[in-house]
């Protein structure tokens, strides 16, 4: 039987990425588990008003996604830890920039993500930040025929409800092919 557990939002886990903005001309970085996928070139990104980054989205209209390694736990967390009101986050990492100039990207990351701001949406205590990718960066070590393999990342997930971070486990099936296999 199932128990009611009220309106409790359950599909953590959810990978973790350090979001950059440029703010106030410094490189800022936050950690966050609240990334979608609008369509296959747009992200979503759910950011509470209170963080210092969600202002260089906002006035930059520009963002990147890094997506951190195992490896960069501890450094993806103390960002999360301290405000780059007080912290100058961007000296932790080797920043670089792509196309748009304006979204700092961190180069221990394997894989980057370069976004245009199409579009933000007021949640309340939340800015729903829509950005449109315009480059992906990656280190030709984690691609296997030209695509990226997720394994050789080793990204990590959040989840909100124990307040930790998972590993990602391995492949187990084909998509578009194990549910032909199902017989009712």
């Amino acid at each position: 039987m199932k128990k009611n557990i009220g309106p409790v939002n359950c599909l953590y886990p959810l990978p973790t990425v350090l979001v950059g903005a440029d703010v106030d001309g410094k490189p800022n970085y936050l950690p966050i588990a609240h990334v979608g996928i609008a369509t296959p070139k747009a992200i979503t990104l759910g950011i509470n008003k209170i963080h210092h980054t969600g202002k260089g989205i906002t006035e930059n209209k520009s963002f990147s996604i890094n997506v951190p390694s195992e490896s960069m736990v501890a450094e993806t967390d103390y960002c999360g830890l301290v405000s780059g009101k007080d912290t100058d986050k961007g000296a932790l990492f080797t920043n670089f920039y792509g196309k748009l100039k304006t979204a700092p990207m961190i180069e221990q990351c394997l894989l980057n993500m370069e976004c245009r701001l199409i579009n933000t949406v007021d949640m309340g205590t939340h800015d729903l930040f829509i950005g449109e990718v315009v480059e992906t960066y990656c280190e030709e070590k984690i691609l296997v025929k030209g695509v990226v393999d997720c394994g050789k990342i080793r990204p990590f997930l959040f989840d909100m409800t124990s307040r930790g971070y998972w590993k990602l486990g391995a492949r187990f099936a084909d998509a578009w092919s194990i549910g032909k296999t199902f017989k009712k």
